[in-house]
């Protein structure tokens, strides 16, 4: 979700909006977010006011974070599942998500909050991750998952943020 390639990337900003979305329900719900930003000195950082100053940023050069030995050392343990987002759908996205899964975690993969700069990029990528053993799952099931209950003492809160 790097500022300089979100302008390329198909429907750009309804993937940075649900993206915003899962950051936000997460931070509601205290479901710690890791970020990682791949060569930000030729992409940049992400996008201003997506993340703030408690996520966790990790700079990779590696289109797979699994590689990048930092990155790994920040996983939780393999009970926890793992709730994946951002862009390109078809680089980054997906060689993380089949590295994730070559590591043993359970994977959700949020489909409509992936992006890649042509449409059919992303398509294949979701069915390979799926294929590969990610569960396909979209953000509204995601923070709606995360509630659990619409008695979540937080549940008006995350509810304004799929409106």
């Amino acid at each position: 979700m790097q500022a300089k390639l979100m302008l390329h990337i198909d429907n750009g900003p309804a993937v940075l909006k649900r993206c915003a979305a899962l950051v936000k329900a997460a931070d509601l719900l205290d479901i710690p977010v890791l970020v990682t930003e791949q060569n930000p000195r030729g992409l940049g950082p992400s996008v201003d006011g997506l993340i703030g100053e408690r996520h966790r940023v990790i700079e990779k050069d590696t289109f797979d974070a699994t590689l990048c030995p930092d990155f790994v050392a920040a996983l939780p343990s393999k009970e926890t599942v793992l709730f994946v987002a951002g862009c390109e759908a078809h680089v980054c996205v997906l060689l993380t998500v089949t590295g994730l899964l070559r590591l043993g975690y359970t994977v959700e993969l949020i489909a409509d909050a992936v992006g890649s700069r042509a449409p059919e990029n992303k398509a294949i990528a979701l069915a390979r991750a799926q294929r590969e053993g990610a569960l396909p799952t979209t953000t509204e099931s995601t923070i709606f998952g995360w509630l659990g209950s619409c008695r979540h003492p937080r549940f008006r809160d995350a509810l304004a943020l799929v409106k």
